[in-house]
């Protein structure tokens, strides 16, 4: 497995199978891997000739007062577990690298319509700077095909419509949110947990399991979420939003609309959790 930091090398090392029209797939992720993330090298393995994995903490996703200085930098980890996944070529950028002439004169990519609302709405900012870093990836490596984790449902839209606007001819796979046994979502920022709130966590996820139980037996979403938000709220957290969505693009759901998706993000101390669900609604 190569490593790599340079853009012209990561170019140079493309550009024979590129040549030789072997199938080449990107997962760019922050680093700080875990199973989740593994996935996502695993499903690209079975499908292409050539796995890249990005690993760079994106200084435009975050906000004044997040995390960005103390996210967890763990490259010498991350490219032994990659290595260990069969990924071909890691490419580890610095800022700037990608970004030159600094953060505030980069051209910037923004999505709209499914980057508003729900994490949009409490980050703002953020999803114009993963787009502006998906864009610059894409352009870089070129891929035939791309990984995302479900987790992030919004971002996985995001960069759909990214995709389709900006006519880029990459195949976007969104792949199964990965869980620990006790169903928290795998998560870098799990890690923040204390040990009492690990043990808390999980009924995130088991809130949204029994707001999909009831949405199925035909509960009304609006007495369902205010459910939701009762229940989360008495364990603990302190929800950022908790809605329901059209799975499809999540516009607001409709009469007609079958096909939804809950989505969540909730404080637990300091640590700020997301999580979804899908819902097929009864007719």
């Amino acid at each position: 497995m190569l490593t790599l930091h340079d853009i012209a090398e990561l170019r140079a090392h493309l550009n024979l199978p590129r040549r030789d029209g072997q199938r080449i797939a990107l997962v760019p992720t922050m680093g700080n891997l875990h199973a989740g993330h593994l996935a996502l090298v695993d499903a690209a393995r079975r499908d292409a000739d050539v796995v890249v994995a990005t690993i760079f903490v994106n200084p435009l996703q975050f906000g004044a007062n997040e995390d960005f200085s103390s996210y967890p930098r763990t490259l010498e980890a991350d490219t032994q577990a990659l290595a260990s996944h069969g990924c071909d070529i890691v490419f580890a950028p610095s800022a700037d690298a990608l970004y030159p002439h600094g953060l505030e004169a980069h051209t910037h990519v923004s999505v709209p319509d499914v980057s508003e609302g729900l994490c949009g709405a409490n980050r703002p900012g953020h999803f114009n700077g993963v787009a502006t870093v998906v864009s610059l990836l894409f352009n870089l490596v070129q891929p035939d095909v791309a990984y995302f984790g479900r987790k992030d449902y919004q971002q996985l839209m995001v960069i759909r419509k990214l995709v389709a606007d900006l006519h880029f001819p990459i195949e976007i796979v969104g792949v199964p949110t990965q869980r620990a046994e006790d169903g928290l979502a795998l998560s870098s920022r799990n890690g923040y947990l204390s040990a009492a709130q690990r043990q808390r966590a999980p009924a995130l996820y088991r809130t949204l399991c029994h707001m999909h139980d009831a949405l199925r037996a035909s509960e009304s979403p609006p007495m369902a979420l205010r459910n939701g938000l009762a229940a989360l709220t008495e364990q603990g957290f302190k929800p950022d939003y908790l809605e329901l969505r059209r799975a499809q693009d999540l516009g607001p759901v409709a009469l007609e609309t079958r096909e939804t998706i809950l989505l969540v993000a909730a404080h637990l101390g300091t640590t700020r959790l997301i999580d979804n669900l899908p819902v097929s609604l009864p007719r």
